[in-house]
């Protein structure tokens, strides 16, 4: 497991271009006679998430500096928390090649760039097989309501 943490200098990637595309985990052999054969690769397939971020000038320097010296050119893994099928939640990631970056404004950079992520957070199997005999309808108007509760009512410091 990595040590080396998303700064929280640098804002998380924005959902605007974010797109997770989860690696083939099955390996499918045609067969001479019959229906083809199937099987996994992994036990926990990786994935490639297309991230974005918007950065004012200072905070992509750092950005540049971090990617360069701690992320090793993309080649470290770090922990950085990323929106998935369960909310956000903590990932081991690592860039799959260099970012790019581009001036959108006299003081802003738009910069875009792709994580391999492992270990994809889900829910576990008794999680899934009680939302499976559920009215789903219900929990998920429950879950809004919470949403909303949490991030539009409740007071955000000195918690």
């Amino acid at each position: 497991m990595t040590n080396l943490v998303w700064p929280d200098k640098i804002p998380l990637p924005t959902v605007d271009g974010y797109q997770i595309s989860p690696t083939e985990g099955v390996i499918r052999t045609d067969m001479e006679a019959g229906a083809a054969r199937a099987r996994r690769r992994f036990t926990q397939t990786p994935a490639k998430v297309a991230v974005r971020w918007n950065l004012r000038p200072l905070t992509y320097a750092i950005f540049e500096a971090w990617f360069k010296h701690e992320a090793k050119e993309g080649a470290e893994w770090f922990d950085i928390e990323l929106l998935g099928g369960i909310g956000m939640a903590t990932h081991q990631a690592r860039f799959t090649k260099a970012y790019q970056a581009k001036l959108v404004r006299k003081n802003q950079w738009e910069v875009t760039g792709e994580l391999e992520i492992r270990n994809r957070p889900t829910l576990t199997q008794g999680a899934l097989g009680i939302l499976l005999d559920s009215e789903l309808e219900d929990l998920q108007r429950s879950a809004d309501n919470f949403d909303i509760l949490v991030n539009q009512h409740l007071p955000t410091e000195n918690w």
